[in-house]
């Protein structure tokens, strides 16, 4: 519970910790929307593609202009830009440093799905089962290059001799009887085949009559009945995956390799001091905004209340008996009179209001606080009958 503490703590300390962790929470919800996403391939190829790269791109734009959204930074860059200059010139470095934060933390949530999404592989498979050479995992194949084999047949007799020169074996058949032998000398094996048996197959199954582009097209389908009893389809689904996979580590190995560059080769083509102050200034505006609308809360919360306090007593009837107040009770009153104008800081009409936050937007203060650092301030001083200090705060 303390460490959970202390990780509420820091994220919460300034904008850009809590920035960051938006954007770690946008990056967990990508993958498990992912997981829980029933990702249905139409097993057609006109669609197979078109259905994969709308996975691939429409999440991860979605989520890029979701991280936009809410990020801060990015309207604290919005106002930055968009505003006069004013008594304040404007800073592009400033801007810059804004906008490079604000499109890194926007990318994570859409680099993750697109990784996530290439290291499970089905996408892929569903894009370019259609592009596999079916011939790489057929069974029946021609034989090696170099081979040359014919078939000797006996007519008039249930039985055919296979040769192939060069290698010494043939098929032994046994008329009738509802089973062969390719035996091969010199080698320890041989096949037993059964016709009429069902047999698992791992060539291309085309039982149906289908063209090879349409059954290809139906390997991300592993309930379609053409696949029964075939290995065909798990050996494609575990070529293509190899191949996604190996884009995807590709992908994130060559991210951290950048991300490492970047650490490394910043510092030798740029200065430190001025990297320093482009972040001190961003930190600022981002202060100096939030500031800002926390005293406009609060200046507005002080101004309804008086509004209300002031509309409530006009209602009072003028036939009340007024007595004057006590010394005391005006003085206090006095005191909280203007302990309530301090509050509203001497903006107590709408007119007035409206000219400052005018004021704000087109002529932004300089960034010069002399005058209130300076100011004047009362000092206590306690002395005794012979004038010898007792207390001072001088």
């Amino acid at each position: 519970m303390e460490r959970l503490k202390l990780v509420l703590q820091y994220f919460q300390s300034n904008s850009e910790s809590i920035s960051n962790g938006i954007c770690i929470i946008l990056a967990l919800v990508s993958v498990k929307l992912y997981t829980s996403f029933d990702f249905n391939c139409p097993c057609l190829p006109q669609y197979n593609k078109l259905y994969s790269l709308g996975v691939m791109i429409i999440p991860p734009i979605i989520l890029f202009f979701l991280g936009i959204l809410v990020n801060r930074h990015t309207g604290v860059m919005m106002d930055e830009w968009m505003r006069p200059t004013g008594n304040r010139s404007k800073n592009p470095a400033v801007v810059k440093y804004l906008f490079s934060a604000m499109m890194q933390r926007a990318l994570l949530a859409p680099m993750v799905w697109i990784l996530v999404t290439l290291l499970d592989g089905k996408i892929f498979i569903c894009a370019f089962s259609v592009t596999v050479d079916p011939g790489l995992f057929s069974g029946t194949g021609s034989p090696g290059p170099g081979l040359s084999w014919f078939v000797l047949v006996c007519p008039g007799l249930s039985w055919f001799v296979m040769v192939c020169p060069g290698l010494s074996w043939f098929v032994l058949v046994c008329p009738g009887l509802s089973w062969f032998v390719l035996v091969c000398p010199g080698l320890s094996w041989f096949v037993l085949v059964c016709p009429g048996l069902s047999c698992v197959s791992s060539g291309l199954p085309n039982s149906t009559g289908l063209e090879v582009i349409r059954i290809m097209a139906k390997v991300p389908c592993k309930e379609d009945v053409i696949f029964k009893n075939s290995s065909f389809r798990k050996a494609v689904s575990r070529y293509i995956r190899c191949y996604s996979q190996a884009v995807g580590w590709s992908i994130l190995l060559f991210l951290i390799i950048l991300g490492a560059l970047g650490r490394l080769v910043k510092p030798c083509f740029d200065d430190h001091a001025t990297f320093l102050q482009t972040r001190y200034w961003s930190n600022y505006l981002d202060m100096e905004q939030k500031l800002f609308d926390e005293t406009c809360v609060l200046h507005a919360r002080e101004f309804a209340q008086n509004c209300v306090v002031q509309f409530f007593e006009d209602m009072r009837e003028d036939t009340i008996f007024r007595l004057p107040h006590p010394p005391i009770i005006s003085k206090f009153l006095d005191g909280w009179e203007e302990e309530e104008e301090e509050r509203l800081h001497g903006i107590t009409k709408q007119e007035q209001m409206d000219q400052l936050l005018n004021k704000w937007f087109y002529s932004k203060p300089e960034l010069d606080v002399t005058r209130i650092a300076h100011r004047p301030r009362t000092c206590v001083t306690w002395e005794d009958r012979d004038r010898k200090i007792l207390y001072s705060d001088v």
